[in-house]
């Protein structure tokens, strides 16, 4: 089992757009794998914590379905070691 924390830029990310991501968050939380998701405040727009059994699933996850959102500028994949 592999677990990892992604953090993701949007373009355009601003408050304003509050509906918008809200709905975005309810498509990634339908992906198989993605177990949460949340909206923040800071350097980064949305935050999701992703598992999968191995780092094959985990890539195919990140790039295919997450990258592949409309509105998706920039990510960052952290996999979690302990």
């Amino acid at each position: 089992m592999v677990e990892a924390i992604v953090l993701m830029n949007f373009l355009g990310g601003t408050a304003q757009n509050m509906e918008w991501y809200k709905s975005v968050k309810k498509q990634l939380l339908g992906i198989p794998g993605v177990v949460e998701v949340f909206g923040v405040l800071g350097g980064y727009d949305m935050v999701a914590r992703i598992r999968a059994k191995d780092l094959d699933e985990l890539t195919t996850i990140v790039t295919d379905k997450l990258r592949s959102n409309p509105g998706v500028e920039s990510s960052q994949t952290l996999i979690v070691i302990f």
